[in-house]
């Protein structure tokens, strides 16, 4: 699921398109970013859908080789078990997914040959021949095919990893978080009885996360004059072009966490920054932000500037 960090990179990337459009249109922006979330959502709903299709085009295969012109006696009574794989079965019953695949309108007819590629390397593979031979199957053996499926056939497919790129912008970001939640999924789906397993949630806490996002973004953009003389008064020997953008904008969100956010802690804030400027920033940008940043802290708690109450207690 998606967890702070991850929440904290869709509020830069947010920020990122606002700085670099002409419309400065706040609410729009704000709109895109939860919309950015939801589509989280939805590439993990498009890949459960991927998996079951798969697992589905064991019955086009066995059709096609009983339609062979000199079909053997192995095409004429080929194995369909994952047909009744448990996993599946409970996935195709649960409500949240059926209701899903009508929200997002999930169907792989623009992409016909993926699942039949990918079930040929399932087919032809090591994995899924123990498993055909298996006869003492549970709900746990049942997942432990379906989770080859995922990592070793469709990650590690070219053409699924095409279609996801092509489908989802922010894919190679995201890519960890759907890893994440098919991951969770697999750890729900612990019940023979389909209804009592569920999938897996887009944050922990969607109200108090989508708080917490909404309040930084808008923040960060309300007091950004504010912020942008605080970094320009302990940068004075840098050139403005020469500061990344990215750099300036982690320093102004993590500024506003200082501030505005009352139970995060300091550290914390210092820390989730940093992080993601190793990804998303220059090689440099660590040791300039953590400079940088340090220097701003101990003006703000000079002038008390910063109110850190309960786990949020600024040592």
């Amino acid at each position: 699921m998606l967890n702070r960090r991850h929440l904290r990179v869709k509020v830069l990337q947010s920020l990122y398109a606002y700085h670099q459009s002409n419309s400065g249109d706040i609410k729009q922006h704000e709109k895109n970013m939860l919309q950015s979330i939801d589509q989280v959502y939805e590439m993990y709903i498009w890949m459960l859908s991927l998996i079951s299709e798969v697992a589905a085009y064991a019955a086009n295969d066995a059709q096609e080789r009983a339609n062979k012109h000199l079909p053997t006696a192995e095409d004429l009574n080929a194995d369909v078990k994952i047909l009744s794989n448990r996993f599946i079965l409970s996935l195709q019953k649960n409500k949240e997914f059926i209701a899903a695949l009508k929200k997002y309108k999930v169907n792989w007819d623009f992409e016909p040959e993926l699942a039949k590629s990918l079930f040929i390397i399932l087919k032809n593979s090591i994995e899924y021949k123990e498993y055909l031979q298996k006869t003492d199957d549970t709900l746990h053996s049942d997942k432990d095919i379906i989770k080859f499926i995922f990592k070793k056939v469709i990650l590690k497919s070219s053409l699924a990893e095409q279609v996801f790129e092509d489908k989802f912008i922010y894919w190679p970001v995201d890519k960890d978080v759907l890893q994440a939640l098919i991951a969770k999924t697999f750890k729900n789906f612990s019940f023979d009885n389909a209804e009592l397993n569920k999938l897996a949630e887009v944050t922990g806490n969607w109200e108090e996360d989508r708080e917490f996002i909404v309040k930084l973004f808008e923040d960060s953009i309300r007091y950004n004059h504010d912020y942008q003389e605080l970094i320009s008064n302990k940068t004075q020997n840098w050139e403005p072009d020469r500061i990344a953008m990215m750099d300036t904008l982690l320093m102004k969100m993590a500024i506003a966490e200082f501030v505005n956010f009352t139970s995060i802690p300091v550290k914390v804030t210092i820390n989730e920054y940093l992080e993601i400027s190793k990804e998303f920033s220059t090689p440099k940008s660590n040791s300039f932000i953590n400079g940088i940043l340090d220097k701003i802290l101990s003006e703000l708690k000079a002038q008390n500037k910063i109110t850190k109450t309960g786990r949020g207690l600024i040592e």
